[in-house]
């Protein structure tokens, strides 16, 4: 393995006098950010926020231009960090990717060693991107569901927006963790889908339709990437003490509530910032998604696979909400 000399292609985004545009370009490593690791990517992934700064539908850049892509995956050519030689294969999620430094949409990436991750034992290249974001998200919410003493004796793990990539992940890996999971979804034509992933049961979004301030308890907790009337509708249909994780917004950032859930059955609302999870945390994370969280699925979550060039045919569909499960983005 070797350092590129001369340049190479990367999807970068731009905003400046002649708009905000994005698209592949060739590039150099002084264009990247500065770090201690660079690697030659393998794979990286496409998550809502990456369609989102893609087309500028979001104000997810702090700086431009950027690279793209929250997500990386692939093998070291160089390093000025112990911790790692050239030929380590590692992965970073998250941690100021496509925000405030160049993300994963290269041929080559430039890294922070102290938020890259050694790829774990029991997870290849590949399966640590169709995991990525989406993956570390529904795990690192049933993460804070366990340190919130949550059981599968609760009852069912309610997964609202089932058919997108944390929620398609979720299951698959809260069915793996022991826990029967109940699919929230508009989409009906999908339920062959998300009962192939590990749903036990599949219900149309009606289920979760807004109501009184408490309903008849019929979850033990669950995960919601929705957001609006559906997250205020799962908190009024938690079991005592159960724990309801929120992780997106994908119908609305606004929650409108009552104190019942919380006060009455001891409802725990969790908040799940992927992000800014601590090393120790991130670490911990992505050991059990490597092991007795790998989800049993990944092949059949993963529905799409692009080059860069085909990014900005795929962002549109996807802040459209007509996305199923993952899709790879091949280096």
């Amino acid at each position: 393995m070797s350092v590129p000399a001369s340049s190479f292609n990367a999807f970068r985004i731009h905003n400046d006098a002649d708009g905000y545009r994005s698209g592949v370009e060739r590039i150099s490593l002084d264009d990247l950010a500065p770090g201690e690791i660079v690697i030659k990517t393998a794979y990286s992934s496409i998550n809502f926020k990456d369609a989102l700064a893609g087309t500028g539908e979001g104000k997810i850049l702090r700086r431009f231009p950027l690279v793209g892509g929250i997500d990386v995956a692939g093998h070291v050519v160089a390093s000025t960090d112990g911790a790692f030689r050239e030929g380590d294969a590692v992965l970073v999620t998250g941690c100021g990717l496509s925000e405030t430094r160049d993300g994963g949409y290269s041929e080559y990436a430039r890294l922070e060693a102290q938020w890259a991750i050694p790829l774990p034992a029991g997870l290849s290249l590949r399966e640590s991107m169709i995991l990525g974001t989406a993956g570390f998200t529904a795990a690192l919410a049933l993460h804070r569901m366990h340190d919130n003493r949550q059981t599968p004796e609760h009852g069912p793990l309610a997964v609202t927006g089932a058919t997108g990539g944390v929620g398609s992940l979720a299951i698959d890996i809260f069915n793996r963790a022991g826990y029967e999971v109940h699919a929230i979804s508009g989409k009906a034509d999908q339920a062959d889908y998300l009962t192939s992933i590990g749903a036990s049961q599949v219900l149309d979004r009606a289920a979760l339709a807004a109501g009184r301030p408490m309903e008849s308890a019929r979850f033990g907790g669950g995960l919601d990437n929705v957001g609006g009337p559906m997250l205020a509708s799962l908190l009024a249909q938690t079991a005592p003490y159960g724990n309801v994780a929120s992780a997106g917004l994908a119908a609305s950032p606004a929650l409108d509530t009552t104190v019942m859930p919380f006060i009455i059955r001891g409802v725990s609302l969790l908040g799940v910032a992927s992000a800014g999870t601590a090393r120790q945390v991130r670490d911990e994370v992505w050991r059990h998604l490597g092991s007795d969280w790998k989800p049993a699925h990944l092949d059949r979550i993963c529905t799409r696979e692009v080059g860069l060039a085909e990014l900005p045919q795929v962002f549109p569909g996807m802040l459209a909400g007509g996305s199923l499960g993952r899709t790879l983005v091949v280096i």
